[in-house]
């Protein structure tokens, strides 16, 4: 997911993700696809911000990231459907491909096929 390995995941991580082409207020011109991006990035953003008094950045951490799916997890009982739910939004097990960890600094760590050591992108 961070694909420049800042550290964070910003518009420039999610734009080859979440496609907002088909967003129905993008088909009507209400809004751009690069604010429908933005407005999914505050969806990580809004409740940690909401506790810590912040203002949305757009700019997501791995902890905002984390905790926004430790709450979704709360709600799904099974735990394969979440898995399921989790591959098929971030697009994590596409075929036979080298992925490499979801966060990190740009020195930190080397590309692994292992998906349960951290969800990542190509």
């Amino acid at each position: 997911m961070d694909k420049d390995r800042s550290g964070y995941i910003d518009i420039n991580d999610i734009k080859g993700v979440y496609n907002a082409t088909k967003h129905p207020d993008v088909l009507s011109g209400k809004k751009t696809e690069e604010q429908i991006l933005l407005e999914f990035l505050e969806t990580f953003e809004t409740h940690h911000n909401i506790r810590n008094n912040d203002a949305p950045d757009h700019v997501v951490t791995k902890e905002e990231f984390e905790e926004y799916y430790n709450n979704i997890s709360a709600s799904i009982d099974n735990d394969q459907y979440f898995e399921l739910m989790m591959n098929n939004a971030w697009k994590i097990n596409e075929g036979d491909r080298t992925t490499q960890k979801a966060w990190g600094n740009k020195d930190e760590g080397s590309p692994n096929k292992n998906p349960s050591q951290g969800y990542g992108q190509k």
